[in-house]
């Protein structure tokens, strides 16, 4: 496998993967210069995510039609201009529209990524690939939010968008020169009302739970919201069904490996979708850590994550996708609940080392749920099977965040009290549930599921001796 392929795809999602994180610890700074509050500026996150959510389910279509490398490097290059319009935005509406403009070449570089991976990786050797394309989505979070408190502090905000300018041109470039050319036999017509009716249902779904999670708008709009994106959504899987050709083809999902990664990997993403919430809120609210001292704490997830690449490829050889997708669901929901325990009294040193087991383990079943949902479907399933991943993450993140505000703004109603430890400790137990959910749709598949990419193989092989071996 040419690792340098893979390498340059992380470098520019994990780009992607910060920028999303990145300006959360530094909006008071940002609102201040644009004379505006960092409730409002809030509307720019949700812009960001909106636009992922729009243009996400095109980007299979896009990528066929125009070639995959071709629209990854202008992704880039989109991504780069909306970053530099942030930079010297000056007002609320500019730069709302700017993030959008972000959101754009966002949405097209992580799904169209990992297609290009997928279609130049052998099978066999998918799994080392997608661990090395795992870990900006994993380390990108945690990492965002205290670089963007160390540049704002110590430089200015308008650096946390700049930076992005070198490290895309230089993506570009080398993109240019080791993504190979992919040809491909689809030149069909776009298919505009799915991609109209799947565009309104994705965004309003995560329009609508962010707004409920990240109250700059009356809840009621996120409530209305997403009750347009769920009607949508019904619309579109019967318009789905009568289109030869469907902008996101649902007949995937009578795959079975498929199903499971989607359905699985989903309901994982809810628990840990809540946890970079809900883990720097307990330590800055509860624990009276700094933003900046919370970020710190919440990055050693990070070196977990890098640590799985290491053990992802060997851990499914050995044992499968099933028996390993179940135990990564389980143990990284016990992981989850762990957060339940800590209190102010309890030693950072304990809590980096909880937070690094719980890293790795959310790298493993990410690495293996990743490769499980391109495992058994052709190569020209593959970009649809792409946009499906990429727009059910976004979702399930979204619905994490605002499940974990619910449960803490839940538990302060009932209680009467101010936010505490009570209302965090209920929130993580609860979401762990959710994410250790993940574990039942991965008990249906057969062991030999994915075999071709896990390598993994039991059979049972007659000797020349006529004795019974069994191979691994």
């Amino acid at each position: 496998m040419n690792r340098t392929l893979p390498l340059i795809l992380a470098v520019a999602l994990f780009m992607e993967q910060m920028d999303s994180t990145v300006i959360a610890t530094s909006l008071p700074a940002i609102a201040a210069d644009m004379g505006t509050s960092p409730v409002t500026l809030k509307l720019a996150l949700t812009t960001y995510l909106v636009a992922l959510a729009i243009f996400i389910p095109v980007s299979g279509f896009m990528a066929d039609r125009f070639g995959a490398k071709r629209v990854f490097r202008t992704a880039i290059g989109v991504f780069v201009i909306g970053s530099v319009a942030c930079a010297f935005s000056d007002s609320l509406g500019a730069f709302v529209l700017s993030r959008f403009l972000q959101g754009m070449g966002g949405a097209m570089m992580t799904p169209v990524g990992r297609l290009v991976l997928v279609r130049a990786t052998p099978r066999n050797q998918l799994v080392t690939a997608m661990a090395w394309l795992s870990v900006p989505a994993l380390i990108g979070p945690v990492a965002g939010p205290p670089l963007g408190g160390f540049i704002t502090t110590y430089f200015s905000w308008h650096w946390i968008f700049l930076i992005n300018v070198p490290i895309g041109l230089i993506g570009i470039v080398l993109s240019g020169r080791v993504l190979p050319e992919f040809t491909s036999d689809e030149r069909g017509r776009l298919d505009t009302v799915g991609f109209l009716l799947s565009s309104i249902a994705a965004s309003g779904l995560v329009f609508g739970l962010s707004v409920i999670s990240l109250p700059a708008l009356p809840p009621i709009v996120g409530v209305i919201t997403v009750l347009i994106g769920l009607i949508a959504a019904v619309l579109y899987v019967r318009h789905a069904r009568r289109t030869p050709r469907p902008i996101l083809d649902l007949g995937l999902f009578s795959n079975r490996a498929f199903r499971a990664a989607i359905i699985g990997g989903s309901l994982f993403r809810i628990g840990v979708g809540a946890v970079p919430f809900l883990l720097p809120l307990m330590f800055q609210v509860v624990f009276g850590l700094t933003p900046f001292q919370s970020g710190l704490l919440t990055f050693a997830s990070a070196f977990g994550a890098i640590a799985m690449k290491f053990i992802a490829s060997t851990a499914l050889r050995l044992g499968g996708f099933r028996p390993v997708l179940i135990l990564a669901a389980l143990l990284g929901a016990v992981s989850i609940a762990v957060n339940a325990l800590f209190t102010p009294a309890t030693p950072h040193a304990v809590i980096i080392v909880v937070l690094i087991a719980s890293g790795l383990l959310r790298s493993l079943f990410f690495t293996s749920s990743n490769a499980l949902v391109f495992a058994e479907i052709s190569d020209r399933e593959a970009s649809q099977a792409s946009s499906i991943a990429a727009a059910s993450q976004q979702i399930s993140i979204a619905l994490g965040v605002a499940v974990g505000g619910g449960i803490l703004e839940a538990t302060t109603a009932v209680t009467g009290a101010a936010l505490g430890l009570d209302a965090f400790v209920n929130a993580f137990l609860i979401v762990a549930l959710l994410s250790a959910l993940a574990a039942i749709p991965f008990f249906t598949l057969p062991p030999e599921a994915g075999s071709t990419v896990s390598g993994h193989r039991r059979g049972r092989l007659e000797a020349g001796d006529g004795q019974t071996q069994v191979a691994e």
